[in-house]
């Protein structure tokens, strides 16, 4: 195709590996991106994008497993459920010190400015740290000091930052929404893991469930938590393998004083703020398109994941490949 494309990658925490895959397929296909626009893991996915360590970030994400996950969890007890400094001192790893101007194309990260109650769009300066702010999921990493500003994910205000590449001397604007409904025909692929990798999560599905207390099956295998722990410690919920609590779930108390897991509802307090922030972003993301209606674009169905479940990049990433070849298959049929 030879076109120049601006790319506008959008939040939804680990549905962003989605977009992986959709720069794979833009380059396959002989699209050039000529700048990216992105905000929270859509800013961190096109940063890397944009500083030429894609290839090394896909080979990381896709040797995380389960556990791995868990182990760049460092765990906060401040103002979100993890620091972040392991995860984003890798990607700093991977990336090193680099300025946004010194990108070869231009890059915007957007986060939001809590103190001022504004979009603040990062052009300029340290990579990592827009990358940081930009990501800074509210209940989930804690935000970003900057001087006297509180700079949280920029999805609280522009899940889908399209403005800011409306200006580029681009032939298209390709904008990868992460939080679009009503895309049933499009399911998770199945990836099979090395067989020692799967029986790492069996053992550590079965530890689980013979030695924390908080864990139990009663008649009719339905999985029942100690209302006192898990009231004290969401966070800890939340990360379990989906096997033992899976999103959807409801904690009704029984009479025993255990609380059941029904199908309404988070299990956790911490699914409950980001399932509420992801309704918001989905509302958003729809006045951004309709105000700003990009040339293409692709839909990833927010029901594919639970927010949380970064260590499914390479289901994730062949997902964005194959939502991004349909969706390009008829832009370029209808425009031949």
């Amino acid at each position: 195709m030879g076109k120049k494309v601006a790319l506008v990658l959008g939040s939804g925490g680990a549905r962003g590996y989605t977009h992986i895959g959709v720069i794979e397929e833009l380059e396959r296909r002989g699209y050039e991106i000529g700048c990216v626009a992105g905000c929270s893991m859509g800013a961190v996915v096109g940063g890397i994008y944009a500083a030429g360590k894609l290839r090394d970030y896909r080979e990381w994400t896709e040797s995380l497993d389960y556990l791995d996950v868990l182990r760049l969890l460092d765990v906060s007890f401040r103002l979100g459920a993890i620091r972040g400094e392991k995860v984003f001192g890798k990607i700093h790893e991977i990336l090193g010190d680099v300025n946004i101007e010194d990108l070869p194309i231009p890059y915007t990260a957007v986060a939001t400015d809590l103190t001022n109650q504004q979009e603040i769009w990062f052009q300029e300066g340290s990579l990592h740290k827009a990358m940081r702010a930009s990501a800074a999921i509210p209940s989930l990493f804690t935000p970003v000091a900057q001087g006297q500003r509180m700079l949280v994910d920029g999805g609280l205000l522009n899940p889908l930052p399209i403005v800011p590449v409306v200006s580029s001397h681009c032939d298209l604007i390709v904008a990868v929404n992460l939080n679009a409904l009503n895309q049933h025909h499009y399911t998770l692929p199945v990836i099979e893991r090395p067989a020692a990798l799967k029986n790492r999560i069996d053992q550590l599905v079965g530890s689980l469930s013979s030695r924390l207390p908080f864990l139990k099956r009663e008649a009719g295998e339905e999985l029942q938590l100690q209302s006192p722990l898990k009231d004290s410690n969401p966070w800890l919920e939340s990360t379990l393998p989906a096997t033992l609590a899976s999103e959807g779930n409801d904690a009704q108390k029984s009479a025993s004083g255990t609380r059941v897991m029904s199908n309404v509802g988070p299990a956790s307090l911490l699914e409950l703020v980001n399932q509420s922030f992801e309704v918001m972003q989905t509302s958003l993301a729809q006045y951004k398109i309709a105000g700003y209606p990009p040339d293409i674009l692709i839909n990833v169905p927010r029901r594919v994941c639970r927010f949380f479940e970064f260590h499914k990049a390479p289901e994730l990433i062949e997902l964005g490949r194959q939502i991004a070849s349909d969706t390009l298959d008829k832009y370029e049929a209808e425009h031949d």
